[in-house]
């Protein structure tokens, strides 16, 4: 028996799992898993179905669901699996190389394309995992011009998402615009406490008690996007910054890869500035 993904995200009414339900059955795909929720705020409705039955023709069924769903309904049957990941870095390598290490050993679920750096520190590092390394220096060039020639090397690929595992780089509206809702980053912290550079500095002369990270998605206002995922780790007065900064490390590399995980496996919905995680 095939297994059949589907995902929906609609404007709420009444009726809509059992009109969903009727296509589905029509169709001899048994629901395995549902899970849903509605936004009672926005009135949104969120949907994403685990089907087994016989072969399908996707288009057909998600045609059909869309002619029962209200109207402007977005509706995907059988997403890519393998995905594509395009990874921005700069100096830090703990984060590309925790996702790296899970492409070599076939349990990230999707495909690391390449990796693009600022600088060339960490080509030596991705290139003994038989992945493409990219050095394209900001250094004397404009904004404009460093975003082009980045934006031409990450097209190339055609991949489905942008990671940025700690490049510490601030991108425009127009490259964001490029990938809108595909760019996923990393931040240093507990958002939207300490947003920008040195949060563990900032966390340090706050003498916060927790410390933590963010995964967001990228929009043109700085960290303050679509959060995937998020946590956190006790700290105390004996901290320094360093060794916040240090423990904090640790955090990004596990909030990083869940979120990949989720956004892999299509779990995440983008609702506004928000997002609903079926995890």
């Amino acid at each position: 028996m095939e297994q059949t993904l589907i995902l929906i995200h609609c404007t709420d009414s009444v009726g809509l799992v059992s009109s969903i339900a009727h296509v589905l059955a029509a169709h001899q795909l048994n629901i395995i898993t549902m899970r849903e929720y509605v936004d009672e705020a926005t009135k949104r409705f969120f949907a994403r179905i685990i089907c087994t039955g016989k072969s399908i023709l996707p288009d057909e069924v998600r045609t059909e669901l869309e002619g029962v769903l209200p109207k402007g309904a977005q509706v995907t049957v059988n997403p890519k699996e393998q995905k594509k990941l395009a990874i921005l870095v700069t100096k830090e390598p703990h984060c590309l190389g925790d996702t790296l290490v899970r492409f070599f050993f076939h349990t990230l679920g999707a495909e690391v394309c390449c990796v693009i750096g600022n600088y060339d520190n960490l080509r030596e590092f991705t290139e003994r995992f038989n992945v493409p390394f990219h050095y394209i220096s900001h250094e004397g060039k404009t904004k404009d011009d460093f975003e082009k020639e980045l934006h031409r090397t990450v097209y190339h690929y055609h991949p489905d998402y942008v990671v940025l595992a700690k490049f510490m780089r601030i991108l425009s509206p127009t490259f964001v615009a490029h990938y809108r809702g595909r760019i996923i980053n990393i931040h240093h912290s507990f958002l939207p406490a300490f947003i920008g550079a040195n949060p563990y500095q900032q966390a340090y002369t706050r003498g916060v008690k927790l410390i933590g990270a963010t995964a967001h998605f990228v929009t043109d206002d700085l960290d303050e996007g679509p959060i995937i995922a998020q946590d956190i780790k006790p700290v105390n007065h004996t901290y320094t910054a360093e060794d916040m900064r240090k423990a904090g490390k640790e955090i990004e590399k596990a909030v990083l890869s869940k979120a990949l995980a989720l956004v892999i496996e299509d779990r995440v919905f983008v609702t506004g500035n928000k997002t609903v995680v079926f995890d």
